[in-house]
């Protein structure tokens, strides 16, 4: 009963902490596990979604993928389409449109980035398929699939033709009937396929390629009835334009109405405005060509008339002809001894004027020899040359003497006594003109003359030096 007593010796004892939970055990991921949980749960939320948004750094890199960004205002995804899809698409990317994309979402863990992987694009708004067709018949265009130059002429005649079109309908209908009736006994061969919805475009393909590696067809018709943009799309895919390109036959495109234009068009050899003036342009009607074989009779029988008469008109000449070609033949043998005769003369006045033209250059070297410029030209050069070199020589001379003139003349100055003179001296002299070197020399009343430099005086000596 202790324990239960408040005021007891157990009253302040301390409760047993209760057991220590059990530390969670670790579950640790490897990136590529992370990477393969984080793609899983994402397609299984974001596979075949749609998207809005505008296209932006477009880049087609040699692999034939498609890389480009989607943004909006307020965010941006970067986008990938793999080159089968790439190829499939009836609107390429392009920077600045407006689109709707088809695809999922998907991680690449080289950068741990998630990415959307394109499927479809439709371009936003009205008129989609109409910006894909012009778009695509630019780039073809711009490729020379549409080059009038390469378009290669109908067969006139064709006895085999094949027709790539729907089995059932009345374009097979009116085209065998309306070739039937205008000309019986053409050959023709269908290659049946679908011209609209999935599988179509395959289909047109396939049937081209099939004439075209077979040879039996010696023109090929690809033709369908009128419709939409939408039901018309099969012959504006690029596949089906460049398999009419690459046919080794000709190619005419009978595809809908006459208003309406298909890409299959541009690139046909020839474009028919239906399916019925197709078979009317792919040969003519047997009544024409009967016709022309009856117009073609009636000009041979005329020729054949005219040459007969040409040949009895010469049978009744024949004689007269006959004495002209005697009198012919004997005017050309005269003829030939006078042109004989003529060039025997011209080779003699040549001869002679070779002779007369050998003297007179003769004659002229003599001439030339006794010539006397030549020898006053030679002269008066040489008498030129002696002047100059005389000249020169003089010139020279006076130089050198002028300048021992200079020479002397500064040496002549320097013993010249007026030199002494102009620094303050004098020269004094006797009467007997003797320069007086001492006082000695004189005596008193003796008179003296006193050189300056400029001038002279005269004095007399009033007392003796000793």
């Amino acid at each position: 009963m202790e324990q239960f007593d408040l005021f007891g010796p157990r009253a302040n004892a301390k409760p047993e902490p209760p057991p220590a939970p059990k530390p969670p055990e670790r579950r640790i991921y490897s990136l590529r596990e992370l990477s393969d949980s984080l793609r899983a749960t994402i397609e299984r939320s974001f596979t075949n979604i749609w998207l809005s948004g505008e296209i932006s750094g477009t880049k087609l890199v040699p692999s034939g993928h498609c890389y480009f960004t989607l943004k909006d205002s307020e965010a941006q995804i970067k986008c990938v389409c793999w080159k089968l899809s790439y190829w499939r698409l009836k609107f390429k990317p392009k920077d600045g449109v407006a689109v709707l994309v088809r695809g999922r979402v998907d991680i690449y863990e080289q950068r741990s980035e998630y990415q959307f992987v394109v499927e479809a694009i439709e371009p936003r708004g009205e008129g989609a398929l109409q910006i894909a067709f012009e778009l695509l018949k630019q780039r073809l265009l711009q490729e020379g699939l549409f080059e009038q130059s390469r378009k290669r002429p109908l067969p006139r005649f064709p006895q085999r033709i094949g027709i790539v079109t729907a089995p059932q309908g009345a374009v097979i209908r009116d085209f065998v009937e309306i070739l039937s009736r205008r000309f019986p006994g053409v050959h023709i061969r269908l290659f049946p396929a679908r011209v609209q919805g999935v599988g179509s475009m395959e289909d047109v393909c396939r049937g081209i390629a099939y004439f075209g590696q077979t040879g039996w067809a010696e023109v090929i018709v690809v033709a369908r009835g009128g419709g939409s943009l939408e039901d018309l799309w099969t012959f504006n895919e690029e596949v089906v334009a460049r398999a009419i390109f690459e046919s080794p036959v000709p190619v005419i495109s009978a595809v809908g109405h006459e208003t309406d234009v298909t890409i299959a068009d541009f690139v046909a050899d020839l474009r028919a405005p239906t399916p019925s003036a197709a078979a009317e342009m792919v040969i003519c009607t047997r009544q024409e060509v009967l016709d022309r074989v009856a117009a073609l009779e009636a000009r041979m029988i005329q020729l054949v008339r005219y040459r007969l008469a040409m040949l009895a008109r010469r049978l009744h000449e024949q004689a007269i002809d006959r004495a002209t070609s005697l009198l012919h033949r004997a005017l050309s043998r005269r003829t030939q001894r006078v042109d004989d005769a003529e060039e025997r003369l011209r080779s003699a006045m040549r001869r002679q004027l070779a002779a007369q033209e050998k003297k007179r250059r003769a004659l002229e070297e003599k001439l030339r020899y006794f010539d006397l410029r030549p020898r006053l030209r030679r002269d008066r050069e040489r008498l030129t040359y002696g002047t100059a070199l005389l000249a020169r020589l003089m010139k020279a001379s006076l130089t050198k003497k002028m300048q021992r003139y200079e020479t002397l003349d500064a040496k002549l100055g320097q013993l010249n006594p007026r030199s002494v003179l102009a620094r303050g001296y004098a020269i004094v002299l006797n009467e007997r003109g003797e320069i007086l070197k001492t006082a000695l020399q004189t005596g008193p009343g003796e008179e003296l003359r006193v050189l300056f430099e400029k001038d002279a005086l005269t004095a007399r000596v009033v007392e003796d030096a000793g």
